[in-house]
C-alpha cells in the first residue's frame, strides 16, 4: 500500500491519534516505502509541531494548558522573587508603567517601596489588591489604574476587545508584560490567543518593553504568538540566556538580565 507523501503522512497523524505512538519499522511495512522515507516523514511532522519523534518512532504532542491562577502562583516561587527584584530596578522615579498579569510580574510589587510619583496600570486582580495594600500602609507612593474588560475567572485577570479599548489611551515608559515562551525562532509566545492581542497591545502602547520569564519559558513555544523577540527591550530571568542566543539577542537589540 504504497501512497504519496502527503497522504501517507496524514495516515500517520490519524494513527498516532489512535494508539499514541507509531514504530518506524512497522510504517514502513504498512506503506510499504523505506524505513528512511518513514523518518522523513517523521522529521517533516515533527517540524510542523505535530508530534514528537522519539527512539525508533514517535509520539503524540502533549496538549499543554495554562494553569490556573492559584497553581501558577507556586511554580518556581523562588525564581520568580528573585526576577522582581531585578525587574524592580529598571523603574524610575516618575514612571508610567503597564504590570501585566501573572505570577512572575506581580513579585515586582514588593520592591517599590522606594521609588516615587509612579503611575501603574494593572489588568491582575490579585496584583491590583496587593497593589492597593502596599499603597493604604505607605508602601506605595503613587497613582494605581485598573484597567477595565471582561474578567477571567480562573484566572483572575482582565483582556479582550474592552481592554484593548482602554489601552489605545494611554502611552507608558515601560511595559512589564509575561509570556509562556521566549524562542529566538518564534518569538514571544502565550497559551491563549485572546490574552496573546492583549499583551501585544501593552507592548504596542509602551516605550521600552520589558518580558519577565523564569528559566521554564526560555527556549519554549507555546500556540498564540504575541510579538517577534526584536519588539523586546530587555528580557529579566533567572538564568543567563542559552547557549548561542547571546549574539543572536544583540542582533535583536535585546538586553537580558539574569
Amino acid at each position: 500500500m504504497s501512497l504519496a507523501g502527503e497522504e501517507r503522512r496524514k495516515r500517520i497523524l490519524e494513527m498516532l491519534g489512535i494508539k499514541g505512538k507509531v514504530n518506524v519499522n512497522e510504517l514502513s511495512q504498512q506503506f510499504e516505502v523505506t524505513t528512511e522515507t518513514i523518518r522523513r516523514d517523521l522529521d517533516d511532522l515533527e517540524k510542523s509541531n505535530k508530534l514528537k519523534k522519539v527512539y525508533g518512532g514517535a509520539v503524540k504532542l502533549k496538549t499543554e494548558i495554562e494553569p490556573a491562577y492559584n497553581e501558577r502562583e507556586i511554580i518556581h516561587a523562588e525564581e520568580k522573587r528573585a526576577i522582581g527584584v531585578l525587574a524592580a530596578g529598571l523603574i524610575e522615579d516618575n514612571d508610567v508603567l503597564v504590570i501585566d498579569e501573572g505570577s512572575t510580574a506581580m513579585q515586582i510589587i514588593h520592591h517599590l517601596k522606594d521609588k516615587h510619583n509612579l503611575t501603574i496600570l494593572v489588568c491582575s486582580i490579585p496584583t491590583l489588591t496587593l497593589l492597593l495594600d502596599y499603597q493604604k500602609n505607605g508602601e506605595y507612593d503613587g497613582r494605581t489604574i485598573f484597567i477595565g474588560g471582561e474578567v477571567d475567572p480562573k484566572h483572575l485577570r482582565v483582556s479582550g476587545p474592552i481592554s484593548e479599548k482602554m489601552m489605545e489611551d494611554f502611552y507608558v515608559n515601560k511595559s512589564f508584560v509575561s509570556v509562556d515562551g521566549v524562542s529566538l525562532e518564534n518569538g514571544l509566545t502565550g497559551y491563549d490567543y485572546e490574552r496573546a492581542l492583549f499583551t501585544r497591545k501593552l507592548m504596542q502602547c509602551s516605550q521600552t518593553t520589558i518580558v519577565v520569564a523564569d528559566s521554564s519559558k526560555i527556549g519554549k513555544r507555546t500556540v498564540a504568538r504575541i510579538a517577534d523577540l526584536s519588539d523586546v527591550d530587555y528580557v529579566v530571568s533567572n538564568s543567563e540566556p542559552p547557549s548561542g542566543w547571546t549574539e543572536k539577542l544583540q542582533d535583536r537589540g535585546v538586553t537580558w538580565l539574569a
